[in-house]
Order: C-alpha cells, then sequence, then structure tokens
C-alpha cells in the first residue's frame, strides 16, 4: 500500500482559494501536505493540485491576498475572464438534469448532452479564452514528477476519465477539462473529444485514491452533494469505500468561519469571496497543523 494522498475537492474561485489557505496554514504551522505521494485535484481542485505542486502554499497565498479587488460589473465569473452567467440559472440546470436522472451515470450522460448543445460557433473563441485563463493560473504548465490525477467528464458519452502525466495532454488542457462545467464554460476539447467537469463524477474523487494508508480529503462544500445519497456519490460513501480497502481517511471541511465567506451555493463563483476565503482557510489550517501531524506523519 502506498502512503499519503492528498485529495482536493471543487468549489469554485472561493473554494480554490480556500483550498490554498488551508494548504499554507498547514505549511507554516509545519505540516507540508503538498509532499503527498499523489495528489487528486476535481474542479477548482485541479487548478490547486497544479498550483501547489509548483510554488510554495505560502508564496500562493500571497499572490491571493495581494491581488487587486474583483470589478463586480457583469456575470458572476469563475477565476477568469469567462462568463457563467447568473448563478441561479447554473444551479437551475443542473438540478433539473439531476433530478431527471435514473442514476449518477444517466445524470453524466444527460449532463454532456446538454453541455454539447451550446453553441457551436463560439466553442473556439471560449475555449481559447478559458484556456488562456487556466494557463495564467498556473505557475508552472508541466505535469509534476510526482503522481497527479485530474478526473473529467467525457461529454459524448458521460464516461469519467482521469488524466495524468502519461495521458498525452498538456496539464493546462486537463485542468481546463476539469474545470469546465459545460455550460457558460462550454465543454472543453482535447484531442477531438469534448469534456465536462470532473466534479459531476464525484464532487472530490477521492475513491481514486484507493491504496493509500492515509488519504487526506479538503472539501469547500463540506463532503455535500446535489445527488440523491443512494447514488453513493456523497463524500462519506467515498470515505467508506477507502476505509475498507486499509486506508486511514480526514476530511477537512470550512469551519464556521469559513464557512461565512465561502456561502452555501453558487457563491463560490464570486471572484470576490476569494480572499476571505483564502484568509479563513489559512486560520483553519493554522490551527488544524498540530491535530494532523500524527495522521500525516
Amino acid at each position: 500500500m502506498s502512503e499519503r494522498a492528498l485529495v482536493l475537492g471543487g468549489g469554485g474561485a472561493a473554494g480554490n482559494a480556500w483550498v490554498i489557505g488551508v494548504i499554507a496554514g498547514l505549511f507554516e504551522g509545519g505540516l507540508d501536505v503538498t509532499e503527498a505521494d499523489l495528489i487528486i485535484g476535481t474542479s477548482a481542485g485541479s487548478t490547486a493540485a497544479a498550483q501547489i505542486s509548483s510554488a510554495t502554499p505560502t508564496q500562493l497565498l500571497a499572490e491571493i491576498l495581494s491581488a487587486a479587488p474583483p470589478q463586480r460589473t457583469g456575470p458572476i465569473r469563475v477565476g477568469g475572464p469567462a462568463p457563467i452567467g447568473p448563478a441561479a440559472n447554473h444551479m437551475e440546470m443542473m438540478s433539473a438534469v439531476i433530478d431527471a436522472a435514473e442514476d449518477a451515470a444517466d445524470m453524466r450522460r444527460r449532463m454532456g448532452a446538454a453541455a454539447l448543445q451550446t453553441d457551436a460557433a463560439s466553442h473556439s473563441a471560449a475555449q481559447a479564452q478559458w484556456r488562456a485563463t487556466i494557463a495564467a493560473r498556473l505557475p508552472s504548465q508541466q505535469w509534476p514528477q510526482r503522481r497527479m490525477l485530474i478526473p473529467a467528464v467525457d461529454a459524448h458519452t458521460g464516461e469519467p476519465v482521469v488524466f495524468d502525466r502519461h495521458s498525452g495532454i498538456d496539464l493546462v488542457d486537463a485542468v481546463a477539462a476539469s474545470t469546465s462545467n459545460g455550460f457558460g464554460v462550454p465543454p472543453y476539447s482535447i484531442g477531438g473529444r469534448r469534456y465536462i467537469n470532473g466534479g459531476y463524477r464525484r464532487n472530490e474523487n477521492a475513491d481514486l485514491a484507493a491504496g493509500h494508508a492515509r488519504v487526506l480529503v479538503l472539501s469547500p462544500f463540506g463532503g455535500r452533494s446535489l445527488h440523491p445519497l443512494d447514488w453513493g456519490t456523497h463524500l462519506a460513501a467515498q470515505a467508506d469505500e477507502l476505509r475498507a480497502g486499509g486506508s486511514r481517511v480526514e476530511a477537512i471541511f470550512p469551519d464556521s468561519g469559513s464557512q461565512n465567506v465561502l456561502g452555501g451555493g453558487m457563491e463560490v463563483m464570486d471572484l470576490s469571496r476569494r480572499r476571505p476565503s483564502a484568509q479563513a482557510g489559512y486560520t483553519q489550517g493554522a490551527a488544524l497543523a498540530g491535530q494532523l501531524s500524527e495522521f500525516w506523519r
């Protein structure tokens, strides 16, 4: 059994900042979780996974805290220039697909089909813009030597895919695919296939850490999922699977201070929440460093 796995779940622009804050707080407290043998990053967590593989948590946190406050003059954005449109509409579309689906596989197929109906004429320009946005976020565009997994979903089939440095695609493309919500950010094209957000598989995808003795999960959404419990996609189900395989699992959820600034839903897409979310995450991580030391080391 391999040793340590770090799992970074999705959670929009604010969730990404919270994850970076927590990791920086742990780091300042003497616990460097970026040394994990495996890092799994989904959606906003895939951006964080790529970021911590090529810059220190302290540097990443400083960049968030020093960034100029965003100007809120248009649609809510997911961390760059590509707008996703009103968050309420996005939530309504997702909820409608989930309500109509028989199970998780059917939901992914329906989500992919709906995403593929986006305006093809605007897709090329949107993809170029989204790729540039992702590239600008990453300190390095090279896959790390340390093992990293980035899940996405094939929009044509609804089947999950997992990218790594052996997949033959650029790290920027893997992250861009995992962060494409399929609606305001259209399905992302790689090699003739189009992909949507890895969170449509599972928001954390912690089950991909099977075979690791210790699994630490950072979940900006607190382990919650919009999916029915009987689909088995919630983090609790993933943790049960891992523990059944012999893994020890610990999860960090936003505490009350972090939750107040992250918000409980699509507010996590709001760029203005990044700085306070990072600060709250840092405070939370620093407080947890000692408590998690025995587990991680």
